[in-house]
């Protein structure tokens, strides 16, 4: 038979009630007034509002199924309650064997807890505003610094071109010979130059008259029509025949490129 906690009488034992070996468990006692009372576990959970899985475990005293402490001492003072029984004396036994059960872990209740330990909450607007900033001004330098590279490269790439464009001789220009007896036949071309510019001048036999760079005053001498290319045609005065020739009409973006004939 057992022993209700709430129970003032006498066993006519002389050891003590709260030694270990002595003390009903809570979740044994609860299941035993149930069943004095003939209610279902499934009722005892739809009216108290827990699951029958923790109230089985309870009933068992089976701590390790069960969260930290404080939740199984509000789960036994609801059952507690709903079956009439005095909660304290519940609880009281429930700290008793809790203490000295070994088969309870030591971290239990942190393991089992429905608590978890969470990480650092998100910070402050103005913290998240500062990474940012920070992100927006690492982003800003690492541009600048790709900009001066490419400033540099730039730079570097145009000396170059500006070296390679030097080690042209000003008077860099194939000019064909006339010929061996000096005789001047054809039509003539003279080329006058206010700046250096690349020419290439073909009369109509296919001869290459003259290619290349040139400063000063050029004459040739072929058979019209003339394929004229003029890379800066702003920069020569041409004539033909000592008739001088507007380049003007021939001109796109500085350069000219046409058929000259008299």
């Amino acid at each position: 038979m057992e022993i209700n906690p709430n129970s003032k009488q006498s066993t006519g034992v002389t050891t003590e009630t709260n030694a270990l070996g002595n003390v009903q468990r809570s979740g044994e006692y609860l299941r035993q007034v149930r069943l004095e009372k003939n209610i279902e576990l499934d009722d005892v959970a739809n009216e108290i509002k827990i699951p029958t899985k923790t109230l089985i475990a309870l009933e068992q005293d089976d701590y390790a199924s069960l969260p930290e402490a404080t939740f199984i001492k509000g789960y036994y003072r609801i059952y507690a309650k709903y079956l009439n029984v005095d909660a304290t004396e519940i609880i009281q036994r429930f700290d008793e064997v809790r203490k000295n059960d070994a088969e309870l872990l030591p971290n239990h209740e942190l393991n089992n807890s429905p608590i978890r330990i969470m990480g650092k909450l998100p910070g402050s607007n103005h913290d998240r505003n500062r990474k940012w900033l920070k992100r927006i001004g690492l982003i800003v330098v690492v541009i600048a610094i790709l900009a001066a590279l490419f400033s540099v490269v730039q730079n570097w790439t145009g000396k170059d071109g500006n070296i390679a464009e030097t080690s042209v001789g000003a008077n860099d220009v194939q000019v064909i010979a006339m010929d061996s007896d000096g005789a001047v036949s054809g039509d003539q071309l003279k080329l006058e130059f206010s700046r250096p510019t690349s020419i290439n001048i073909i009369d109509s036999t296919g001869k290459v008259l003259a290619t290349g760079r040139q400063s000063s005053t050029v004459n040739l001498s072929g058979e019209t029509p003339f394929q004229i290319r003029l890379d800066d045609a702003t920069a020569v005065t041409l004539s033909l025949n000592n008739e001088k020739i507007s380049l003007s009409p021939y001109t796109v973006n500085g350069k000219a490129e046409f058929r000259l004939s008299r």
